[in-house]
């Protein structure tokens, strides 16, 4: 790790416990804590990745080939995030773990510069926002993204970014300066209820929808992903439409759907959630879910056009990106469809 990053560090409070060993990793990690109120029982290992460019296998249909990772768990804590099954390759649990034990990759902008200025790099897009959200509360610290976004510039790599908080307009700068760059803000739900119950750590919506204007105000290309879909909590069709008629006002530049998908550790996650939160669709989605990890056909289509329709009314357009990308099913899905990856597994 290069010496400025020890020196951007020197500011901040923090006591370090014993080194702990990680599934992958050669040397410990360094366990840190912060004190700080978003925080709180939370512990950051430092690690030290040998790589950072992951390639996402072809099968996976996703619309690039190359993400970075950051940091592996997540602070947001969302009910629904599809990445918890990656935390078990670690020896954590999908649950709690995820959310309280934070791998932080500390030589991310090193490595990302040293492999994408290579000669034999071909600049191809690389999406950041795929596993877990790159600008989580503890990206504040370490702020490893600038020097991420630095590598993309210098290389002129085209990329992306989806993310769930206002903290990327701290980087509009550097967007501006790498080519073919698209950011996206994943916004479920402006019910303050249904926020605050399946995001519960997550920047306020609206302070998102104010990210989206901002962002498109300045040039950059922001688009908005209702993602994902949770049948009887923030899909009725006035809730989608009212996100769809303020990020049209925000001049975003498309909006995409998906529907809730409930692979692996999460189905039990969210079934237990959704148990305490609102047990009268406990059964909905046991017959939703019977069949695998995707609802029902029918189900998505329903999803589906309910958000066209508003695209039509709003004259936003679908996003690409969310075409068989960040999450989205492709249509033939089935529910014992494989799994990708752990590293490529995405939010939703």
């Amino acid at each position: 790790m290069c010496e400025h990053a020890f020196v951007r560090w020197d500011n901040l409070k923090v006591e370090t416990e014993a080194a702990h060993a990680l599934p992958g990793y050669r040397e410990p990690a360094a366990v840190r804590t912060f004190d700080a109120p978003e925080a709180l029982d939370v512990r950051f290992y430092e690690v030290q990745a040998k790589s950072v460019l992951n390639r996402v296998p072809k099968a996976s249909r996703m619309p690039f080939r190359w993400t970075i990772n950051p940091y592996r768990g997540c602070t947001h804590a969302c009910k629904f995030c599809f990445a918890r099954p990656t935390h078990t390759y670690l020896d954590f649990d999908a649950g709690r773990d995820f959310e309280r034990e934070i791998v932080v990759k500390v030589n991310t902008p090193e490595v990302a510069r040293a492999e994408l200025m290579r000669s034999s790099w071909k600049r191809e897009h690389v999406a950041l926002g795929t596993n877990t959200d790159p600008y989580q509360w503890v990206e504040k610290r370490y702020e490893l993204l600038p020097g991420v976004w630095e590598a993309m510039r210098d290389s002129r790599t085209p990329s992306s970014v989806l993310t769930k908080s206002p903290l990327l307009l701290r980087d509009i700068g550097l967007f501006k300066q790498i080519p073919s760059f698209a950011a996206n803000l994943s916004i479920p739900t402006i019910d303050e209820k249904a926020w605050r119950a399946s995001e519960p750590h997550t920047p306020h919506p609206r302070k998102r929808i104010e990210a989206v204007a901002e962002l498109n105000r300045a040039g950059i290309p922001t688009g908005v992903l209702i993602a994902p879909l949770m049948p009887g909590i923030n899909d009725s069709p006035e809730q989608v439409e009212k996100i769809l008629e303020l990020c049209a006002e925000a001049g975003a530049t498309s909006i995409g759907g998906i529907c809730l998908h409930l692979r692996g550790e999460v189905r039990e996650i969210v079934m237990d959630w959704l148990r305490s939160y609102r047990p009268d669709l406990v059964p909905r989605y046991e017959a939703l879910y019977a069949r695998g990890a995707y609802a029902p056909k029918a189900e998505r289509e329903r999803l589906s056009r309910m958000v066209r329709a508003g695209r039509r009314v709003t004259g936003l357009r679908r996003d690409p990106a969310a075409r068989n990308g960040f999450g989205e099913e492709p249509e033939d899905a089935q529910p014992d469809m494989a799994a990708p990856p752990p590293e490529q597994r995405s939010l939703f």
